[in-house]
């Protein structure tokens, strides 16, 4: 992995949307989508650093577009090889 990307929203409307404008955006992969609980959805993105944080950065603003929620975003260059295993 050279980058992952997460967007976090309230509501599965607003994470597909979050994730069908990322992957439009820029030339990222998705690695999973995570219910945690709540309503909350966190989509995972992964790519080079400069992809990812356009895709992140395009995710950002996504969910306007349904009403939903943005609860938190980040991207990870270089993430630790360990950290492949939990995703």
């Amino acid at each position: 992995m050279k980058a992952i990307g997460m967007v976090e929203t309230r509501g599965l409307t607003a994470a597909i949307e979050a994730l069908d404008s990322m992957a439009k955006a820029a030339n990222v992969s998705l690695v999973d989508l995570k219910r945690v609980g709540s309503g909350l959805i966190t989509v995972i993105v992964e790519g080079d650093v400069a992809a990812v944080t356009a895709a992140v950065e395009v995710g950002k603003t996504a969910h306007n577009k349904t009403g939903g929620e943005l609860v938190s975003f980040n991207v990870i260059p270089r993430p630790h090889a360990e950290l492949a295993k939990i995703l």
